[in-house]
């Protein structure tokens, strides 16, 4: 019994330093990248399209519309993209449009049911953005967009080259339920793909955010526009890994202070719906998105469980070998606890005044990779009702 004990303990061990040293090369590959800097430069020879899809927003839609009439004359025109809404959003966007005329309500109700709503509302504002606009820029409802983005955007990306300039925005928490539960599901997307601040046109390795991207409109049109993702649930990154499949680069970088969002109403709201599309799983996933998944399990969510397991265990019993297999599975969960604890201090910049409770986050580690397991499994999700395109129709390799 002994032996069977110890060689599950070598196994457990083993998976969970294979899959820390990982993680780990991964931030050390991605630590030390560039931020977009604010700049108020004008850039006259550029035009922007605006395309903001909505479903009955009408509680978070001013602030965005605020910060979007805000913007240069870069930005040509505001397409308000909605899906059917029936709480006042349409009003709300009607009212705005008195204020600015480059903003426009687009219906585009009914979705054809072969269609999920957001890539369905993109779709359509990129098919009717004025055809001289070189870019587009897709904002989500929740985000609350400087004066200076926009500019900021066009400059960063100009100078990347890149075929879409995706922002990690600064993320403002509902409470501190959600303060505690919000950033675990951020770090398992830094623990998958790195720390933001660098362009690539790898499949694997490319990220985006559907709440603020900026697109060049010509290798987006080339590749059809969003019908690429018309049943995808992390229609974002479908599109970023798409963009890199055909040889574009795509950059994922911070933004301090140029942005900001405020995601989900409370954090039941963020435990239902955000691990929908936080797995990232879309027909690219396949078995590199599972190994990753697998290895933030054992790097993130696991080692506080272990520890604490451990400790109950041991309690009243003598102090084993430093070289026993269950001292050796101890000190790889101390090494890689100390790990998360550095990350919880790096991704304090991402949010907006977050509560004491985010330092308490790491306490829901295991449950937050339970619950992306859960959603990555399950092929029937819905939103605000809808229930979306079942991804089975996508090939997974």
């Amino acid at each position: 019994m002994s032996t069977l004990r110890n060689g599950l303990l070598i196994l457990i061990a083993v998976t969970q330093l294979v899959a820390g040293l990982r993680v780990a090369t991964r931030l050390l590959r991605t630590a030390r990248g560039t931020r977009i800097s604010r700049s108020g430069a004008p850039a006259p020879a550029e035009r922007v399209t605006v395309v903001v899809p909505v479903l009955d927003e009408w509680l978070r839609l001013a602030p965005c519309l605020e910060g979007l009439i805000a913007q240069p004359a870069e930005v040509q025109e505001i397409l308000v993209v909605d899906g059917g809404s029936r709480d006042g959003t349409q009003k709300l966007v009607r009212a705005a449009a008195e204020q600015d005329v480059r903003i426009r309500l687009l219906d585009a109700a009914p979705v054809p049911p072969d269609w999920n709503g957001k890539a369905h509302g993109l779709q359509t504002g990129l098919l009717h953005a004025d055809p001289d606009n070189g870019w587009i820029l897709t904002i989500d409802a929740d985000v609350r967009p400087h004066p200076d983005l926009v500019r900021s955007l066009l400059a960063h990306a100009g100078e990347s080259g890149v075929a879409l300039q995706g922002v990690a925005t600064r993320q403002v928490v509902a409470g501190a339920a959600d303060g505690l539960l919000h950033p675990a599901l951020l770090t398992t997307l830094v623990y998958r793909h790195g720390i933001p601040g660098h362009a690539t046109d790898s499949v694997h390795e490319a990220q985006a955010n559907g709440q603020c991207s900026l697109f060049r409109r010509e290798p987006l049109e080339r590749l059809g526009g969003f019908a690429l993702a018309r049943d995808s649930r992390c229609e974002d990154v479908t599109m970023a890994r798409a963009l890199a499949e055909a040889g574009h680069a795509v950059g994922f970088h911070e933004a301090d202070g140029l942005v900001e969002t405020a995601m989900y109403g409370d954090w039941r709201d963020t435990w239902e719906n955000w691990p929908r599309s936080l797995t990232l799983r879309d027909r690219y996933w396949g078995v590199d998105g599972r190994l990753r998944l697998a290895e933030t399990t054992l790097a993130q969510g696991t080692p506080l469980a272990i520890l604490g397991i451990g400790a109950l265990l041991s309690r009243g019993r003598r102090s084993s070998s430093r070289l026993s297999p269950g001292a050796i599975l101890r000190a790889i969960n101390l090494a890689l606890f100390a790990m998360r604890l550095g990350i919880l201090a790096g991704t304090r910049r991402a949010y907006e005044q977050p509560p004491v409770t985010y330092w308490l986050s790491p306490l829901v580690d295991l449950p937050v990779s339970l619950r992306l397991w859960q959603s990555a499994l399950n092929h029937s999700h819905t939103w605000r009702g809808r229930t979306l395109v079942p991804e089975d129709v996508w090939s997974v390799t």
